[in-house]
């Protein structure tokens, strides 16, 4: 009896441990997966798809998690929060991805945030991470890079599918990647070239084999949001460096 008993102990033993194993490896990827980011103003539906493959509905105060693919539905608007105080804003019929976000704010020389913009457009805000270090923070688009110089910026990449969004000319905006800068700079670079993009400054640039431009105001594409998402919180202060977007600011 007591050698049954202890071979029923040690096959339990056994049980929870490669449970603990398989939780570890893959059923519970996301348990242990790293909360980088909260969804602060939504509406519509907003799906975050994991590395796992697996998805979830999000809605106002979920969680971003590390490797996130966060995918806006057609009349969506998302704005996220992330550990650093960065905000990006989300269009509708926009795919992003938070291809790495670490942020330790007791050793700065590790940080980094590499953001996919994948189809759609987004504005975004610098946080301390690219206040300490612009280099630490890039977003990666199917045209170019942009990095960042303490930064309010809007993208816009469009593949036969920007026809709703409004141009001062009423035109639809070519395929490509279109930006604008309400605050500090940026820097769009691809084989092709390199092209650094200041405040009030529009810029364009068809795919990766030709170079990044700048656009007169007349023919750049301001990526804007409505207020009831892009709005500060009360009492925050607010910049409003192009009269044409509807600003996000920190």
């Amino acid at each position: 009896m007591k050698h049954a008993i202890q071979t029923g102990y040690r096959t339990m033993g056994k049980f929870w441990r490669l449970l603990a194993l398989m939780l570890l490896l893959g059923w519970g990827g996301q348990a242990y997966a790293q909360m980088v980011g909260t969804v602060t103003n939504l509406s519509g539906v907003l799906t975050a798809r994991h590395p796992d493959g697996s998805t979830r509905i999000m809605s106002s105060k979920s969680e971003v998690l590390q490797g996130d693919t966060l995918i806006t539905q057609s009349n969506t608007y998302a704005r996220v929060k992330f550990m650093d105080n960065s905000e990006i804003v989300l269009r509708p019929g926009s795919e992003m991805v938070v291809k790495s976000f670490l942020y330790d704010a007791e050793k700065p020389e590790r940080n980094n945030v590499a953001i996919g913009l994948v189809k759609g457009g987004l504005r975004a805000v610098t946080g301390l991470i690219g206040k300490r270090n612009h280099d630490a923070v890039s977003f990666d688009t199917p045209t170019a890079t942009i990095g960042i110089r303490g930064t309010h910026f809007g993208a816009l990449f469009c593949q036969n599918d920007c026809g709703g969004v409004p141009t001062s000319s009423g035109s639809t905006p070519a395929n490509g990647l279109h930006v604008d800068v309400a605050q500090g700079a940026i820097v769009l670079s691809n084989p092709a070239g390199q092209q650094v993009f200041q405040a009030g400054q529009f810029g364009y640039v068809s795919n990766l084999n030709t170079p990044p431009v700048i656009l007169p105001p007349a023919q750049g594409i301001p990526v804007t949001m409505p207020l009831s998402i892009s709005k500060n919180a009360p009492g925050s202060k607010s910049v409003d460096a192009s009269k044409s977007v509807s600003c996000m600011v920190q």
